[in-house]
């Protein structure tokens, strides 16, 4: 089950990192469709990390809409489905684009063609988690599938969120000047 804002909002502040005039991160979420799971993470962080953190997504060949069990699922756990639509990663590398701190690929497989070389050189992550899209079962099953997807997805973004501000800018500084550790 989604937490409420003001958990997440608590608890950053009791730690005291909260600072209304710190600068706000921007994440990317990328998969295949924009169809699901990186619309549901962009839900996600654009609620609770809401002051510190802006998320996008974007997919590598888009679907033409949102899937509706996404929309139906992020509704029933209270969270804003107005704004989302599913978009092509090349509007995230124009000039005019937010620069971008945080690139996530929530697929199955990354994409390293796309994101290693990003301009800005961003930190990136890959969250791995089941397509619920490709469940091909009855509707309760559907459903049951993003529910999973959803909850897979809000205990990442509650571990990213627990970022300070300070570590991460400088893991942000640190990537743009030196680039990505090697594994």
């Amino acid at each position: 089950m989604v937490v409420g804002k003001s958990a997440l909002f608590e608890e950053t502040r009791e730690r005291g990192d909260w600072n209304m005039t710190a600068r706000v991160f921007n994440v990317l979420f990328l998969c295949v469709g924009n169809s699901a799971r990186s619309i549901m993470a962009e839900a996600l962080v654009n609620r609770y990390g809401a002051g510190r953190f802006r998320a996008f997504s974007a997919g590598i060949a888009p679907s033409r809409e949102v899937d509706p069990f996404a929309i139906d699922t992020l509704k029933l756990h209270g969270l804003d489905t107005d704004s989302l639509r599913s978009k092509h990663w090349q509007e995230f590398v124009t000039p005019s684009a937010p620069p971008m701190d945080f690139i996530i690929s929530v697929c199955e497989v990354p994409a390293p063609e796309i994101w290693m070389y990003w301009p800005g050189n961003p930190v990136k992550a890959h969250w791995r988690i089941a397509d619920p899209a490709a469940i091909d079962g009855s509707v309760l099953e559907q459903r049951n599938a993003f529910r999973r997807a959803l909850r897979e997805l809000e205990n990442r973004v509650r571990l990213f969120l627990l970022l300070r501000h300070e570590e991460a800018q400088e893991l942000s500084q640190f990537v743009q000047s030196y680039g990505a550790p090697s594994a």
